[in-house]
């Protein structure tokens, strides 16, 4: 059974333990961005930007997906709750941040790491990307053990005997009866340290770095279809906003992720540099 409390009392405030994730992303992420940094001997001070872009895009644009995606009413019913951590209706509470989707949070990222790459750090996007998405990878790990820790995004029902079965009594209210369910949060944090272990051994041991797009492009073959065989396994999260042929929102939003990185790997081979390129001082 599955049953942890919400977070770490620190007096009058808690912690949750979903917040402790983000921090733990985002901070585990730069200090890893920042050794990225030093190997392209990229010059320390475009890491504060990226840290902040990344951040907004992240936050902003996941919320902003989650709300279009799965809970479109919420524009009407409570529209400050879209953008703030707040909900004003039926009572005004501080709720943090909640109601974050990924799909949302990677098209947002797209465009404010575009508008880093020319406009901060002056180098090829995919120059970037190539980084940003090994980080990411690790980072969506954390976002995926946050939910595990507020038992939310459960799997669906499983037999008892089954190993994975886990009992999540939190979500009774929603779901009625408590059952065992599979942990797809675990399922899909496990793929991304996977994912993140695999993308740092050819970043640091081949030379697929210097053929800009090629580390982004597998970034998102592989993350969007661990997301895509998850989904078989989890209960649809709220209304569905798409759905095809049997698939869920997030499975027909994934498809589209999975074919740009096919493409964008496929094409990378035109922008391959030098590694004196690469390592040329900024």
């Amino acid at each position: 059974m599955w049953d942890p409390s919400k977070g770490i009392k620190l007096g009058p405030i808690t912690l949750h333990f979903y917040s402790l994730m983000f921090i733990l992303a985002f901070g585990l992420g730069y200090v890893i961005m920042s050794y990225i940094f030093r190997i392209d001997n990229v010059n320390q001070k475009y890491l504060e930007p990226l840290f902040t872009w990344t951040l907004v895009g992240t936050i902003l644009g996941a919320r902003l997906g989650h709300v279009i995606f799965y809970q479109p009413e919420l524009f009407k019913q409570d529209f400050w709750s879209v953008f703030l951590p707040i909900q004003t209706k039926p009572e005004f509470k501080f709720t943090g941040f909640s109601g974050l989707a990924s799909h949302g949070a990677t098209i947002a990222l797209i465009f404010t790491t575009l508008y880093y790459a020319y406009k901060i750090i002056r180098k090829n996007p995919f120059w970037v990307y190539d980084r940003i998405g090994i980080v990411v990878a690790l980072g969506g790990a954390f976002v995926r053990l946050g939910n595990f820790f507020n038992s939310e995004i459960i799997g669906k029902t499983v037999n008892p005997s089954s190993p994975f079965a886990i009992l999540f009594p939190q979500m009774s209210n929603e779901y009625g009866v408590t059952v065992p369910r599979y942990p797809s949060q675990l399922f899909e944090a496990v793929g991304y340290v996977l994912l993140f272990i695999l993308l740092w051994v050819l970043y640091r041991y081949t030379n697929k770095k210097y053929q800009q797009g090629w580390l982004f492009g597998l970034f998102f073959v592989i993350l969007w279809s661990i997301r895509f065989f998850v989904e078989f396994l989890k209960e649809p999260q709220g209304d569905e906003f798409i759905s095809f042929a049997g698939l869920n929102t997030g499975q027909v939003l994934s498809i589209p992720f999975i074919i740009i990185g096919a493409v964008v790997m496929l094409y990378s081979k035109k922008f391959k540099i030098t590694e004196a390129e690469n390592e040329k001082p900024d």
